[in-house]
């Protein structure tokens, strides 16, 4: 029983040398002198915030993508020991002596290196050649925009990283599907497929496109799948599950697993806490939560409120009236009611309370038990520190003609009765005699007399109102809005009938009786929501650039520049390599349309094999240029150079194919194979010396003159390959 111990325990593995040396000189190019320079390079101001937002866990929105990429650079913060504590508010500023510079730049930069042997083994699982694919991997390695981008504190190369490890895996599963379907190989590989997928897409939502290409491929592969007659029913049905679990279900729940890490480590209230609805901010410590946690849950007649417009455009702000009425004329000779104003201030402040009364009884204070309001019924809105009634009529708003007036009712004693009964619709009530909720129930309020509906026009008015936001009557409303809907943000149950008690309420604390909590599938709809919808500060950057830019690369951006020495840091592709891989774009683009036309008169250049290998490497390589490139001439976003870089990964990934391509197919005798190969080696020798040009841009750490500066333009380097030759 024990004769396995006699006998040697034997390990033996195929050990790839191309593979070790490629992520040994990736490695090396990416982590070498990591940590300079110390001090904020261009967009580290950007993540270097969230980074200590994480540290702190302090809640903030990011619309420009999931959480997923911001949680791994703080991983590398937290692995550094970084306590949260700089200012990062201008780039160029040295890190002090508490900022793990080189942890918080090593997991983009191993992203980065890993890239380079990715790509051989992609351009390998396509069955193409040893040469091939070590041309494929030296081209990730040498490319300057490349190795600068994954040096610093910035997401692309992640981005990067997954994307080929999508394509990677899903190459690896097709190839396990040939042999060994159902394999434990074969089930790794799928579902690493779908988590590369989710993981591309959790760092940045241009991750989205290789995770369509992905899909689309398989989804072509299935249906081939279904036709294949050797399969019986169960099987195919069982290849189509397996498929729909890996490439679909897992990265839904992988996304949402990274929200709810992510608003579990932000606990705390924040900068962006007021972007979000009154619920997000009671559900998160300190700021809102102080002061709402414990608050009566039902409104009830008698309860004194703030109310919170729920769009919260073009900034959040509550329902709010003072003294001062509308002037008599306003500046385009419009009249007005001169009722006493209402607006919407995007402040706290003790003319923001109201008191909900009941049209059929005089008191303003709350019954024993409470008599809850429900949706439907027919109320009375007092303003607190007036006690005048929130009105509507038929006249022009200031700023809105074709809207109602908005004000709380002055009795002039004129042919201008009171119209202060409003009906309350609850928009998001689960039955129709759904009670008025604290914070939770969004509601509208529809003026009885007119159907009016109040609604914040978003208007800024002039100063004789403060300049706070204009509120409307909304009589043609197409249908719902946000900016028609509100909830009661602060609630307490008024007790003091006398006015000047009541003021001396108003400014006190509020009581807590209660508390609640938002689930995490209502926090994460409403984050994600924002996060879609948020607006971003579309300012034109000195640095910005249009999608024809990148291809022809006539644009860069200066990333650093060190304060006394004129060495410096500069996002500059390699013009050898950037020219060479649109080219090649265009070649495959000409040949896959040559070759169809003359298979569709039953001509085949190709052997079958070669043919959908091709095909193939096009729909992967040339495809995922396509969906990573063209989308931003749809974009209204400012664009910097960097957008181009995935797609440029694609681009190298082909350059490679094609030249086997060519090498292989096209050139007819073994003279024109030698004379095309000597051209491809004198072609890789002048990539590699355009990039060993660029390094000290790429590096920042050499020391340059003026005139040296502007040799290193990519516009002339060819003159400095031309002299140097």
């Amino acid at each position: 029983m024990l004769g396995f111990l006699q006998r040697p325990v034997v390990v033996t593995a195929d050990i790839n040398l191309n593979i070790v040396a490629l992520t040994a000189v990736g490695l090396l190019s990416r982590l070498w002198r990591l940590a300079y320079p110390r001090a904020v390079v261009f967009d580290e101001v950007y993540y270097g915030q969230y980074i200590s937002f994480y540290m702190k866990r302090i809640f903030f929105l990011d619309g420009s993508g999931p959480p997923f990429g911001h949680m791994l650079l703080a991983l590398g913060g937290y692995l550094g020991g970084f306590d949260g504590n700089f200012l990062w508010n201008r780039i160029g500023a040295e890190y002090s002596s508490n900022v793990p510079v080189w942890s918080l730049r090593l997991l983009p930069a191993l992203a980065g290196a890993l890239s380079v042997p990715m790509a051989y083994q992609i351009l390998w699982e396509l069955r193409f050649s040893h040469c091939a694919a070590m041309g494929a991997a030296l081209l990730m390695l040498i490319e300057n925009a490349l190795i600068t981008q994954s040096r610093l504190m910035l997401l692309e190369s992640v981005l990067i990283f997954f994307n080929l490890l999508a394509v990677l895996s899903y190459l690896k599963f097709s190839n396990c599907q040939k042999h060994r379907p159902f394999s434990p190989s074969w089930w790794f590989w799928l579902v690493l497929t779908g988590v590369a997928c989710s993981c591309a897409v959790g760092i940045k939502y241009m991750g989205v496109f290789t995770y369509l290409l992905v899909l689309g491929v398989a989804a072509v592969h299935a249906w081939h799948l279904i036709g294949d007659q050797t399969l019986s029913n169960v099987c195919v049905l069982c290849h189509l599950l397996a498929r729909a679990v890996a490439l679909l279900v897992i990265p839904v729940i992988m996304y949402l697993l990274f929200f709810y890490v992510h608003l579990v480590l932000l606990c705390r209230s924040g900068p962006h806490d007021q972007i979000m609805s009154s619920a997000f901010q009671a559900s998160l410590e300190g700021g809102l939560a102080r002061i709402t946690q414990g608050q009566p849950l039902e409104v009830a007649y008698g309860s004194q409120v703030t109310l919170r417009n729920v769009f919260g455009k073009p900034v959040p702000c509550w329902l709010h009236s003072h003294q001062n009425t509308y002037p008599m004329i306003y500046e385009n000779g419009r009249g007005s009611s001169h009722q006493q104003q209402v607006t919407c201030y995007p402040f706290k402040d003790v003319n923001n309370w109201w008191i909900v009364k009941d049209p059929g009884r005089h008191q303003l204070v709350v019954n024993d038990p409470p008599r809850p309001v429900r949706h439907g019924d027919v109320v009375q809105l007092v303003h607190g520190m007036t006690t005048r009634f929130l009105n509507t009529h038929d006249v022009a708003a200031p700023l809105s003609p074709h809207s109602q007036e908005v004000s709380c009712y002055v009795d002039y004693n004129i042919s201008m009765p009171a119209q202060n009964l409003w009906r309350l619709e609850i928009v998001n009530r689960e039955s129709s005699t759904d009670v008025w909720k604290t914070i939770l129930s969004e509601v509208r309020f529809v003026h009885v007399n007119t159907s009016a509906i109040l609604k914040l026009s978003g208007a800024h008015l002039p100063d004789w109102g403060f300049w706070q936001l204009e509120v409307v009557g909304e009589k043609l409303s197409p249908g719902y809005h946000e900016s028609m809907v509100w909830n009661v943000e602060e609630h307490r149950y008024g007790k003091s009938q006398e006015q000047k008690e009541r003021e001396v309420e108003l400014h006190s604390p509020t009581q807590m009786d209660l508390s609640r909590n938002l689930s995490f599938m209502a926090r994460f709809s409403e984050l994600q929501w924002r996060m879609l919808t948020v607006r971003s500060d579309d300012s034109e950057h000195k640095y910005s650039s249009t999608p024809l830019d990148w291809v022809t690369l006539d644009t860069n951006i200066a990333y650093w520049l060190h304060p006394t020495t004129s060495a410096q840091i500069h996002l500059l592709g390699n013009i050898v390599i950037w020219a060479s891989a649109s080219l090649a774009t265009v070649v495959y683009t000409l040949l896959l349309f040559w070759y169809l036309l003359r298979r569709r008169r039953n001509i085949c250049d190709l052997p079958e094999d070669s043919w959908l290998r091709w095909v193939l490497a096009g729909a992967l390589c040339a495809g995922g240029w396509a969906v990573n490139y063209l989308p931003f001439f749809m974009m209204e976003k400012t664009l910097f150079l960097y957008h181009y870089l995935p797609a440029l990964t694609f681009q190298i990934l082909l350059l490679p194919v094609v030249l086997q391509h060519v090498s292989d197919h096209l050139c007819r005798s073994q003279l024109q194979r030698s004379l095309f190969r000597a051209l491809v080696v004198a072609w890789y020798s002048c990539a590699w010396h355009v990039s060993n040009t660029l390094c000290p841009l790429t590096y920042g750490d050499k020391s340059l003159s003026p005139s040296e500066l502007r040799a290193l333009r990519w516009k002339d380097s060819w003159d400095i390959l031309i002299r140097k030759h």
